[in-house]
């Protein structure tokens, strides 16, 4: 059951990230020119990544409602309703008429189904985590998380393959049908996941905790209560996730093919590129963690992030495919293997009753501030400046928060579980390195 929830979780994140990054990729491609018309073409990109980031906005509050479901009823049935709600949304904005269509309503049910797209991924992501590592066995939680983890490359690829087959379509094709085929498609992809996840257990650990009437009544009220502290922390310790996937594979998009000139299926094939090799070395940051300890691994892998990040947005400045390339795999590696960790991290920050909500909040939170603004914050810093260096400025800030948030996080766990705080089946990997 172990490896089974662990494939589980993998399909179903890869299915819920595929819907989500496909968003990303069309707002930095279409959305502008089809939603977004009567605005200069620089700034219906920005709107576009503006309703980019309302998906970001609800994140929060899918997680605090699917998290009390997930605390509450089992991790199950809230796992299987976010698939559905995701796919149902996915293929709605790829029937979606355009403004030319039905003038203003467009972007308005555009932006809607963005809103439900985040609520879906909002409670998606925590309840993943939680039905890989709470079937682990114990000490194995990083390795565990890490098949959760492994969605979003897996997300990242679909995406990027579906969008560079659909490039090479004549612009008249692309922008009137072309662009609708990768949302269509997730409904195949959603009737997949569903028959797995249904032949998945509950979360042994949370069925423990109905048989002994240990269930929280008001998760978010006793995450707040008693973990604020730790849930700030995991939003700065996930900053980094964030501001690296929506660098490259939305905000880099739109600059190399509006700014410099790149053609719009090459450059799709450098994400492309950079997401098989993320797909393929990021779990080797939880065979690391596991091995050497998780303190010493995150810290090396971002404070190798630092100069990498800067080094990949000025190699894409050259306009070079092969330069390209080689910048963005290098900047990947770290952050994707910091990433690989960061779900056992955070799932061993916090006990089983209020678990689900909490590691929910503080992904989801770290998503609305970090991860939904930074396209937009680029795209501002870049067009205000007329330089990509502030932009780099941004990038590397991520990059320290990240640092700081999750060796204080490492740190405070460590300091909980040494002395005694009740807690429901951690892994002790957290603690024991500390």
């Amino acid at each position: 059951m172990s490896r089974r929830a662990g494939i589980a979780s993998f399909v179903g994140t890869s299915i819920e990230w595929y819907d989500f990054y496909i968003y990303g990729t069309a707002s930095a491609l279409v959305f502008g020119k089809l939603f977004f018309p009567l605005v200069t073409p620089a700034m219906g990109v920005l709107v576009s990544f503006a309703t980019f980031w309302v998906g970001f906005l609800a994140r929060p509050l899918g997680g605090i409602v699917f998290g009390h479901l997930g605390d509450r009823v089992g991790r199950k049935r809230a796992l299987i309703i976010t698939l559905l709600l995701m796919g149902f949304t996915t293929v709605g904005i790829g029937l979606l008429p355009t403004y030319a269509a039905i003038g203003i309503t467009a972007p308005v049910l555009l932006v809607l189904l963005r809103v439900v797209q985040g609520l879906a991924v909002g409670g998606e992501w925590g309840g993943a985590v939680l039905i890989a590592t709470e079937h682990a066995p114990r000490g194995r939680s990083v390795l565990s998380g890490s098949w959760a983890q492994q969605g979003s490359p897996s997300g990242q690829i679909l995406s990027a393959l579906a969008f560079a087959l659909v490039s090479q379509l004549p612009d008249d094709d692309f922008y009137s049908w072309g662009w609708r085929l990768p949302f269509l498609a997730s409904a195949v992809l959603v009737v997949l996941g569903l028959v797995i996840r249904l032949s998945i257990a509950e979360s042994p650990q949370l069925t423990e905790l109905k048989q002994t009437g240990q269930v929280s009544k008001f998760p978010l009220l006793e995450t707040f209560r008693h973990h604020t502290g730790l849930v700030v922390l995991g939003v700065f310790a996930s900053a980094i996730v964030f501001s690296a996937a929506y660098f490259k594979n939305t905000f880099a998009v739109s600059w190399a093919t509006n700014e410099l000139g790149f053609e719009r299926e090459a450059f799709m094939t450098v994400v492309l590129i950079a997401s098989i090799t993320q797909f393929f070395l990021q779990p080797f940051g939880a065979v690391l963690a596991s091995r050497f300890g998780v303190r010493k691994v995150v810290t090396a892998l971002l404070v190798a992030e630092l100069p990498l990040m800067p080094l990949m947005f000025l190699l894409i400045s050259t306009g070079s495919f092969a330069w390209s390339v080689a910048g963005m795999v290098t900047a990947t590696l770290p952050h994707v293997m910091f990433y690989s960790v960061l779900a056992g991290v955070l799932a061993d920050a916090f006990p089983a009753r209020v678990r689900y909500t909490a590691i929910s909040l503080s992904y989801g939170l770290a998503g609305t501030l970090i991860g939904g603004t930074t396209p937009m914050i680029g795209q501002l810093l870049l067009t205000a400046s007329g330089s990509i260096l502030p932009v780099i400025g941004w990038a590397v800030t991520t990059v320290l928060m990240s640092l700081l948030g999750v060796r204080a996080l490492l740190s405070r766990a460590a300091r909980a579980a040494a002395a005694g705080s009740p807690r429901t089946a951690t892994s002790g990997v957290t603690a024991g390195d500390e």
